[in-house]
C-alpha cells in the first residue's frame, strides 16, 4: 500500500477508535443523567443512578465535539492536500488559493480552541459561528467528494451537519443550565437525538465509501508493479 492508502484509512480509523466508542459511552451517560433527574423529579431522592454522570457527560460530550471536528479536518486535510494542493500544484499555479486553505484550517482549530475557552455568551456564539464557517468553507474546497447530486445519503453532508450540531450543543452548555425553562435543554435533547441518527448514517456511508473506494483501487500487488 502506498502513504496515499494509508492516509486514506486514517479518517475512518479514527471513526473506530475515536469516535464511535464516545457517541457510545456520551450517549449511555446522557440516558443515565436523564434517568436520575427524572428519578429525583419523582421524589425518589436516593437514586442508585450516582450524580457523576452529569458531569462526565459534559466532559465526555466536550470530547466528543472536539473529536468529531477534528476527524472532519483530518477527512479535509488528506482530501485536499492529494487531490487539490498536490494534484494541482496549487503553490505554483495559484499560491493565494493555497495559502487562503491553509490560513482557513489555521482559523478553524484556533476557533475551535477559543470556543472552549469563551465563557460569555457572544464570544461562544462568535467562535461557534467561525468554527462552523470553517467547515463549510473548507468542505467546499476542490478535491473534497461530497456526493451532492445524492445529498440525501451524502456521507459528507450527513457528517457536517452532525458536525455543526456538535458545535452548536458545546456553544449552549453554560445556556442549558442558566435556564430555568428547560428551553435550552429540549433545544440540546432534540439536536442530539437528530445527530445521533446521523452519526448512525455516517457508519453506513463511510463503510459504503469504503467499499466503493476499493472496487475501483487496483490491489496493492498491482500497485507495487506499475500496472
Amino acid at each position: 500500500m502506498t502513504l496515499d492508502n494509508w492516509l486514506t484509512l486514517l479518517h475512518p480509523a479514527l471513526a473506530v477508535i475515536v469516535v464511535f466508542p464516545l457517541i457510545g459511552i456520551v450517549v449511555n451517560f446522557a440516558w443515565a443523567t436523564r434517568q436520575r433527574r427524572l428519578q429525583i423529579k419523582a421524589g425518589n431522592k436516593k437514586s442508585k443512578i450516582p450524580p457523576v454522570v452529569g458531569r462526565d457527560h459534559v466532559q465526555l460530550g466536550k470530547w466528543l465535539s472536539a473529536s468529531v471536528v477534528g476527524i472532519i479536518l483530518v477527512a479535509f486535510a488528506h482530501a485536499i492536500l492529494s487531490k487539490n494542493i498536490i494534484k494541482n500544484q496549487l503553490f505554483t499555479e495559484n499560491p493565494p488559493q493555497a495559502i487562503f486553505i491553509v490560513l482557513m484550517f489555521a482559523l478553524t482549530i484556533a476557533s475551535l480552541v477559543f470556543l472552549y475557552q469563551a465563557r460569555a455568551k457572544q464570544w461562544r456564539a462568535i467562535f461557534a459561528t467561525l468554527t462552523g464557517m470553517g467547515l463549510v468553507v473548507l468542505g467546499s474546497q476542490d478535491g473534497v467528494f461530497r456526493r451532492s447530486a445524492e445529498w440525501y445519503i451524502s456521507h459528507y453532508y450527513y457528517g457536517m451537519i452532525a458536525a455543526l450540531l456538535m458545535i452548536f450543543s458545546l456553544a449552549i452548555i453554560d445556556e442549558i443550565y442558566k435556564d430555568k425553562s428547560l428551553f435550552w435543554r429540549r433545544v440540546h435533547i432534540v439536536l442530539n437525538s437528530i445527530a445521533l441518527l446521523l452519526f448512525i448514517g455516517q457508519g453506513i456511508t463511510g463503510t459504503r465509501d469504503i467499499f466503493e473506494i476499493g472496487l475501483y483501487t487496483p490491489p496493492p500487488g498491482l500497485i507495487f508493479l506499475g500496472l
